[in-house]
């Protein structure tokens, strides 16, 4: 329960701002992506025995924003883990991180 004394901040993970990641002036949907390519920089990198080699591009197509993932070929498989469960959780995860931008993100992964 919220008490009528706290104090509001902008941006703050608690509250709800009615501006937070969405403009409705449709501006470039790519600038919007910032959460989503964050996770996926952290997810890759803390995967990856070679951080260095992890990449993220983000461009938009129909209307989705689309980051795709370089990794190094020793990491590839780290990344997309067996039967491609472990690809499938980073497509999650970044899916939640773009709607908390206000974007559709997907993630293709680069060979």
């Amino acid at each position: 329960m919220s008490d009528v004394h706290d104090d509001y901040v902008d941006g703050d993970i608690n509250t709800i701002d009615d501006d937070h990641g969405v403009d409705d002036h449709n501006t470039d949907a790519v600038a919007s992506a910032v959460s989503a390519r964050a996770v996926l920089e952290f997810i890759a990198t803390s995967l990856a025995d070679d951080p260095s080699a992890v990449s993220v591009e983000v461009s938009e197509r129909q209307g989705k924003v689309v980051l795709s993932l370089q990794v190094g070929p020793d990491d590839m498989g780290r990344v997309i883990g067996r039967r491609g469960r472990t690809a499938q959780a980073i497509r999650s995860l970044v899916a939640a991180a773009g709607a908390r931008d206000g974007v559709n993100a997907t993630v293709d992964i680069v060979d």
